[in-house]
């Protein structure tokens, strides 16, 4: 019979400083063997809230989501995108196997923006939340993040690196290019040390069965070629 204290150890919200616990987050494969192998439970935290600094715009952290979300389009999810700095390129989005049929475009000023987050993680249909926003208020992010946990979904915050503060997100990361490679590091994760700095070959196919764009090399897929 456990004690109230191993009840409490063994819920799946703790983690313990020591252990990069990956069963206590279902994680959703990157499509990048590297980067899962870095990240609690294997991949994005599902039901909780991870942040993305990107160096420059298009330093491949679009790359780095499509595979996530191509995977949850074809398994019937939605994926809210609010408040993009751009207008979506819809080609290259397919290209790389999103259904499009499953993506929401969410415009919203400052002001909205994490009232659309948080309404869009808590909807049981909802696979991922992909939001924009370099101003964020300590108690937005801590309801986003209570947002994330009541549903299903991973939220996934893009940020500028100019602006890197304290936050509840589970995940940071920032990404940055170097030589036609993507340089990932950890910033926060739930666990011990972080890992060393992970190069990834976005050009390269991901695991995920996700068909790669012919004509796009630019880690910027998503935000260029806008009319």
């Amino acid at each position: 019979m456990h004690s109230p204290l191993e009840a409490v150890l063994h819920h799946p919200a703790v983690w313990r400083g020591n252990d990069c616990v990956r069963t206590a987050i279902p994680g959703v494969s990157t499509g990048f063997p590297e980067l899962d192998a870095a990240l609690p439970g294997g991949g994005w935290p599902v039901a909780a809230l991870t942040e993305i600094y990107a160096a420059r715009a298009g330093a491949g952290e679009m790359r780095l989501v499509m595979p996530a979300v191509a995977q949850l389009t074809r398994a019937g999810r939605w994926i809210a995108l609010i408040a993009p700095p751009h207008v979506p390129y819809a080609p290259a989005l397919s290209a790389h196997g999103v259904e499009l049929s499953r993506l929401l475009l969410v415009r919203a000023d400052a002001g909205e923006r994490f009232w659309a987050c948080e309404q869009a993680l808590r909807h049981p249909g909802c696979g991922a939340v992909l939001a924009w926003a370099d101003q964020a208020p300590e108690r937005a992010l801590k309801r986003m993040q209570l947002a994330a946990e009541a549903g299903s979904a991973i939220a996934l915050l893009f940020r500028s690196p100019r602006v890197i503060p304290a936050s509840p997100a589970a995940l940071r990361l920032h990404v940055e290019c170097a030589q036609s490679r993507t340089v990932v590091r950890v910033l926060k994760r739930r666990g011990s040390d972080l890992p060393l700095p992970i190069t990834l070959d976005l050009h390269r196919p991901p695991a995920a069965p996700v068909a790669p764009s012919p004509t796009r090399t630019s880690g910027a897929f998503f935000l260029e070629a806008i009319a």
